[in-house]
């Protein structure tokens, strides 16, 4: 009886791991150069520098990360919580908090923390791995956020949610998680082939992370229940 009240209880307080997530990476952001709100960091080309140099010291530089010191070894772990700007912060946290809340509450708080962030890092590693000659920094949540859609469409597929199509005039559609998980997952995959070696979206990131976050919970949660009605997400999503 007493674990039963507990879980009511932790229920009740809301997907925590993931709000607290929101705000760390909201709050990082702020702080930092990118946000433009830091008179730390000046103003002009002395902001551009300071944010190359930001971005250098805590986002992961492939050329550096194999190079066995422990703060190189650590990037991966910090720049999930470093975005480049607004957009990039503010499009990545609308994923955390339409499928996170979901995910989280089916894993479990401390499962889910420890899933995120262990795929955030295999993500931005393996990225790393496959562009070892390159120095050019990367940074932000994309890889742990694209680990817990894969989750989620394994753990909820039939989840309904909200989508705003850019060929559809952004019109709010609501489609099973799986036919948008999927069609994002697509989208990826066509981006990744034609993008090039130089800056730009690291999609090979967002598929490693979908990949191993689908294959987690397939390997955790295959023997266990799965929820097969067609829930309803708490918020929608904007496909990028």
């Amino acid at each position: 009886m007493i674990v039963r009240w507990r879980a009511v209880r932790e229920a009740a307080r809301g997907p925590v791991v993931t709000q607290a997530l929101i705000a760390g990476c909201a709050v990082v952001f702020v702080l930092g150069p990118a946000s433009g709100l830091n008179p730390v960091y000046g103003t002009g080309e002395e902001l551009l520098a300071n944010g190359a140099a930001y971005f250098r010291r805590w986002g992961v530089v492939p050329d550096e990360l194999f190079t066995g010191t422990p703060r190189a070894w650590l990037t991966p772990l910090t720049a999930l919580f470093v975005h480049g700007s607004w957009l990039h912060l503010l499009g990545n946290m609308l994923f955390l908090h339409v499928f996170g809340a979901m995910a989280e509450e089916r894993m479990g708080r401390p499962a889910f923390l420890a899933f995120y962030l262990c795929t955030g890092y295999l993500a931005m590693a393996t990225y790393a791995a496959a562009n070892a000659g390159s120095a050019q920094t990367l940074v932000g949540a994309s890889g742990a956020i694209s680990a817990v859609l894969g989750a989620f469409l394994f753990l909820l597929p039939r989840a309904r949610v909200t989508s705003l199509f850019p060929f559809l005039f952004f019109l709010p559609l609501r489609f099973p998680a799986w036919i948008v998980l999927l069609f994002w997952f697509a989208l990826q995959w066509v981006a990744a082939q034609r993008a090039g070696s130089g800056p730009g979206v690291a999609y090979l990131a967002h598929l490693v992370g979908f990949s191993l976050g689908f294959l987690y919970a397939w390997a955790r949660y295959r023997g266990t229940t799965r929820v097969r009605r067609p829930a309803t997400a708490t918020e929608g999503d904007s496909q990028p």
